[in-house]
């Protein structure tokens, strides 16, 4: 360093007193991220079909990228320095331009949707990058890894967005399939390798929170979907009786999974943050997509509680407590290597009888039966940790053998 040079402020969160914690700044970055799931869920609710659902989960995919890769951004580097900052402030943007693109995503606004997804990407690794070049050549390595792989699939994505429909569909799987996939190999990228699996364990419990603040969000999705299309519906007895359950199944899944499984992502992510931080992407988008599956089919139930139940509209109904059931069971056996067979019973439960739920039973009805299952799921897990809970006293209050 040369004579009377300032070495600037380390970038790593923790380095010189940087907040451990989730800063306001990240928690005004995940708004924008709000509107992008509520058209999401529209947009499936106005076609739910296989080809609608296509429409609606492949830009989910997209903006689940993103903030996955800039949580751990964040997670990595101090939100408080300017470089981080900026590069909030740029995903910000973009998204709010992806967010207004999302209904149209697989028509007109599909160039928008494309660019806007590339931009954020490598906009992002250049300033990490060329920032961290100076200051930390094994941090600017991992950002080169990032913005390597970006790079390859920003070709797919833009040549996407100036296809038709069709080939549109194929390019931007094939893009979020590489996204997904190389992320689970750690970015292998040449002449420097993979990511290091020590410097995911790097990873603590504000991995583990920003996780659960992005399941809030998404809950709060199904509550303003829920609000919007109860306030354009007449305030008759059914209409008002499928706003309520709506509000009731929001409450079950967060006692699902805010109040046992948020909590147990936060201890692992500081017992075994690595693996956490790793596989914690695939799990919760499992989950965010039966969320945002069952905010649109609050979006389909409430406008039209009663009369016979559409095939597409069943599947939208029961298909999304049954993704979120897939992510949760997927997920605790990720932390701890085992199945919840209860859980894995309801699930089967759900969906076998999911058939003639939903050619006997209205609109209202499906959603109640789908309800009734999550709520069924809710019991079993509280007493399941009541009955651990009275083993782990009775244990503990044995008397011991004299002998």
């Amino acid at each position: 360093m040369r004579p009377g040079s300032v070495e600037p402020p380390p970038l790593r969160r923790g380095a010189g007193g940087g907040p451990q914690r989730a800063t306001l700044l990240e928690l005004f970055f995940d708004l924008v991220f709000v509107g992008a799931l509520a058209l999401t869920s529209l947009t499936l609710s106005r076609e739910p079909t296989w080809s609608g659902a296509a429409k609606a989960i492949l830009p989910l995919m997209a903006i689940w990228w993103i903030w996955t890769i800039t949580a751990l951004v964040t997670d990595f580097y101090d939100p408080q320095q300017r470089p981080i900052q900026v590069v909030l402030a740029g995903v910000m943007l973009g998204i709010s331009q992806m967010a207004v693109a999302t209904p149209n995503a697989f028509g007109k606004s599909g160039l928008v949707f494309a660019v806007s997804n590339v931009a954020i990407h490598l906009g992002r690794g250049v300033l990490l990058v060329s920032v961290l070049y100076r200051r930390e050549r094994v941090a600017a390595q991992r950002a080169g890894r990032f913005l390597f792989w970006f790079s390859l699939t920003s070709v797919p994505w833009l040549i996407g967005g100036l296809s038709g429909e069709r080939t549109r569909f194929i390019l931007w799987g094939v893009a979020l399939a590489v996204d997904y996939v190389s992320g689970g190999l750690r970015y292998p990228t040449p002449w420097i390798g993979r990511v290091p699996k020590e410097q995911y364990d790097q990873a603590g419990e504000h991995l583990g929170e920003r996780y659960q603040q992005f399941m809030i969000l998404a809950l709060g999705d199904m509550i303003l979907v829920a609000i919007l299309g109860y306030s354009r519906v007449p305030r008759t007895g059914m209409h008002t009786l499928a706003a309520l359950t709506a509000f009731v199944t929001t409450v079950v899944l967060w006692q699902i999974y805010v109040n046992r499984a948020g909590s147990i992502l936060q201890m692992v992510t500081v017992r075994s943050p690595g693996r956490s931080a790793r596989w914690a992407p695939y799990t919760h988008l499992t989950m965010v997509t039966g969320v945002i599956t069952m905010a649109a089919g609050f979006d389909l139930v409430i406008p039209r509680p009663t009369g016979d139940t559409p095939l597409g509209w069943g599947g939208v109904i029961i298909g999304g407590p049954a993704l979120f059931m897939i992510g949760r069971i997927t997920f605790e056996y990720e932390v701890f290597d085992r199945w919840s067979w209860t859980r894995v019973f309801w699930l089967a439960f759900l969906i076998v009888a999911a058939p003639p739920v939903i050619l006997f039973l209205p609109p209202l009805g499906v959603a109640a039966y789908a309800a009734a299952v999550l709520l069924g799921i809710a019991i079993t897990d509280q007493l399941r940790v009541r009955s651990r809970a009275s083993n782990a006293t009775s244990h503990r209050q044995r008397p011991t053998n004299p002998e």
